[in-house]
């Protein structure tokens, strides 16, 4: 299938560009060091813990994994699973943590744990009781607690001492970890959480009996056991979730979590007591309450509703320094940064994150009319100040006076990351390849809904040539892809270069553009995603006739699969054949947290998950259908796609499946994800000739 050096194989062998980048970036409290991951290449996996000394700007490499470990990285079933779950490919060190000061960092290396000392780049490894994950430092630098088998431990870095502060009193328990649901769709992904004082450790209890247990067998090895995971799917129960202050003893923390069984997240910060987020089943409704480390009895400060759902936005909510409750809430048609009582900021400005929090402000990324851009901006109860000046999307950190902010934008590749201390400015390297192509891509805004597009064609295109239509979405909700980031269309661009014009659109639910928008997909996944990219579609064509509407394909990962499924199945009409990866056709087989947001619970709305699902469709297939989904996916289970091409079958429905062996949701590198490109354009161009 071609072996030259060629885009896909380029992207493939780079992890899409991200190997030799720098990422993870904490500053010193004091300002004088950025410490930051980054491999040593643009084709090496595994990344190195890194210092920028923002008064010299030079870089310096503290740990190396290379001299630190010599065999071949060696994966606990736990640490698989956490990776999994933050869609991390990389190898070496891929998170670290810090003390207060930031003297010290520790992070694991295939399952040992390892101490730096910032400030000389000295390495001691510590022993630990089985396969270490998720290390952290106590504030103070006294201590460093791990997770091995589900037991959470705390290491006394003075005496060495290992002690076990809780471990599990059932065979479906664990301490410290993160169920599936809060890393899968939340964005926790930890359990512990230490005391600003160090001496106290909150802890998360999970307890998985009651989730149903699903297996993800290896049919490609019938010799190896299938693996049993616990998957809770719409309707069906998931794991118990609670809390325990833990000390010289252990208290339980108290709420009804039968009313609110989802721990969304949870703050411990000098500013006040701890915080914790909870939210109902239906996620209608959100407590925040502050805990009592004596008693563990919490009190409620802040009880939100929304008649849809309420989103669970990073760094929220927090204490500000003087005691004010910080959070992000719908409010007049924007998600609003409120502090107490008070919105701080104004409608129509979309915050999307809470980066910092400071006497000096509020640190945020927002956007505003463009919702293809996010900025980093300043808040403070008399006004916003945006910091991030250029055009594009940005991500920020600070501390110390020095700010580091990274900038994804149309007329460079890849992030510029830069740290400004004072009046100076400095730059973070990059190792990162630059790609063999330049997307050259048209940002548009289109139909009567001012739906955000990209625009690419083939790259030396003769106007007045008809070329077939490729649209290329993710088109769900919690993802966007029409930014102003030129790495995001580099695929785009190279499936354009083999003969199509190539059209990505952000539909309804996607987000940035408000709650109103976010919530027009309640219950309707299928009409409204649809109908957004057939709307777009044909309003780009309206104006550029070189768009083949003859000819139009479909093609999309995940959601976006499901998204290319549905279009074949339902509007034949626009389109003329699809390839599906990974894509839901059941939405009772997806999971709790996701698909009950949108559609409900099944027992109560199973006339919205029919409406919505794909298996009923299957007699319908009158165009060309590859669906493709790896037969490790633990998150969309390869059932989905199996159940749909039974149902063809079933049906007399000929279609396309490319079963995936070993892979899970996480798309294929090296040859298996060069390969799958060209498979899947020989297959357009076969289906749209």
């Amino acid at each position: 299938m071609g072996n030259e050096i060629s885009f896909p194989r380029q992207q493939a062998r780079t992890q899409r560009f991200t190997l030799g980048a720098p990422r993870n970036f904490t500053v010193a409290p004091d300002g004088a060091k950025v410490y930051f991951l980054r491999t040593a290449t643009a084709t090496s996996r595994a990344n190195g813990l890194w210092a920028f000394d923002t008064a010299t700007r030079t870089e310096t490499l503290l740990a190396d994994p290379g001299t630190l470990l010599t065999d071949p990285e060696d994966l606990s079933p736990e640490e698989r699973a956490r990776r999994e779950r933050t869609r991390e490919q990389a190898a070496g060190i891929v998170g670290y943590a810090t003390d207060g000061a930031a003297r010290q960092a520790v992070f694991t290396l295939s399952g040992r744990l390892f101490v730096v000392e910032t400030a000389t780049g000295a390495v001691r490894e510590l022993p630990v009781a089985g396969a270490a994950i998720d290390p952290r430092l106590d504030p103070t630098g006294r201590k460093v607690a791990y997770v091995a088998g589900g037991v959470l431990h705390v290491v006394d870095l003075g005496t060495g001492a290992d002690r076990v502060v809780a471990e599990p009193d059932g065979p479906d328990v664990t301490w410290g970890l993160a169920e599936f649901i809060a890393a899968e769709e939340m964005s926790r992904y930890r359990g512990y959480w230490f005391s600003p004082d160090g001496e106290r450790v909150l802890a998360a209890r999970v307890d998985n009996a009651p989730v149903p247990r699903w297996h993800i067998a290896d049919p490609a090895n019938p010799g190896t056991p299938a693996t049993e995971i616990a998957y809770p799917a719409a309707g069906e129960a998931n794991a118990v979730v609670g809390l325990a202050v833990l000390g010289a003893g252990r208290t339980d923390v108290t709420w009804d979590a039968e009313a609110f069984p989802y721990l969304n997240s949870v703050s411990w910060t000098s500013h006040g007591k701890p915080l914790l987020q909870v939210q109902s089943r239906d996620q209608r409704r959100v407590l925040v309450l502050a805990v009592d480390v004596e008693t563990g009895a919490t009190e409620v400060v802040a009880d939100d509703t929304d008649p849809h759902w309420l989103e669970i936005v990073p760094g929220t909510p927090r204490w500000t320094p003087d005691g004010h409750l910080l959070r992000v809430r719908p409010i007049g048609g924007a998600n609003r940064l409120v502090v107490g009582d008070r919105p701080w900021t104004p409608d129509g400005f979309q915050v999307r994150a809470v980066l910092d929090v400071a006497e000096d402000g509020v640190l945020v990324t927002a956007s505003t009319d463009d919702p293809t851009q996010t900025h980093v901006y300043l808040v403070a109860e008399g006004g916003v100040t945006r910091l991030s000046t250029e055009d594009g999307v940005h991500g920020a950190t600070r501390a110390g006076g020095v700010l580091v902010l990274s900038r994804s934008a149309m007329d460079h590749f890849g992030a510029e990351v830069t740290v400004s201390t004072g009046g100076t400015t400095g730059t973070i390297g990059t190792f990162a390849e630059t790609p063999v192509l330049t997307p050259e891509v048209r940002l548009l805004t289109v139909g009567e809904r001012d739906l955000r597009a990209a625009l690419l064609f083939p790259r030396g295109h003769v106007p007045g040539t008809k070329v077939p239509v490729l649209l290329d979405p993710y088109g769900g909700p919690h993802a966007q892809r029409v930014v102003s980031a030129r790495n995001a269309y580099l695929t785009s661009q190279w499936l354009a270069d083999q003969g199509f014009a190539v059209l990505v659109v952000d539909g309804r639910g996607t987000p940035g553009r408000g709650p109103e928008w976010e919530r027009e997909i309640a219950s309707d996944f299928a009409g409204a995603t649809l109908e957004d990219q057939v709307d777009a579609l044909h309003a780009v064509a309206a104006g550029e006739p070189d768009l083949d509407l003859t000819r139009v394909g479909i093609r999309g990962w995940s959601y976006g699969g499901y998204l290319a499924a549905l279009a074949v199945l339902r509007r034949p009409d626009v389109f003329h054949a699809g390839i599906a990866g990974a894509p839901v056709t059941d939405w009772r087989l997806y999971d709790t947290h996701y698909t009950e947001r949108y559609l409900g619970h099944p027992a109560d709305a199973p006339d919205v998950y029919d409406a919505n699902s794909l298996i009923s469709d299957a007699p319908k297939l009158e165009r060309p259908l590859m669906i493709v989904h790896g037969l490790a996916d633990d998150n969309v289970v390869a059932a989905h796609t199996l159940r749909l091409s039974s149902a063809l079958l079933a049906a007399g429905r000929p279609h396309t499946v490319l079963p995936l062996s070993g892979v899970t949701h996480m798309t294929p590198q090296e040859q298996v994800a060069e390969n799958l490109l060209l498979l899947q354009v020989d297959f357009l161009h076969r289906s749209l000739r």
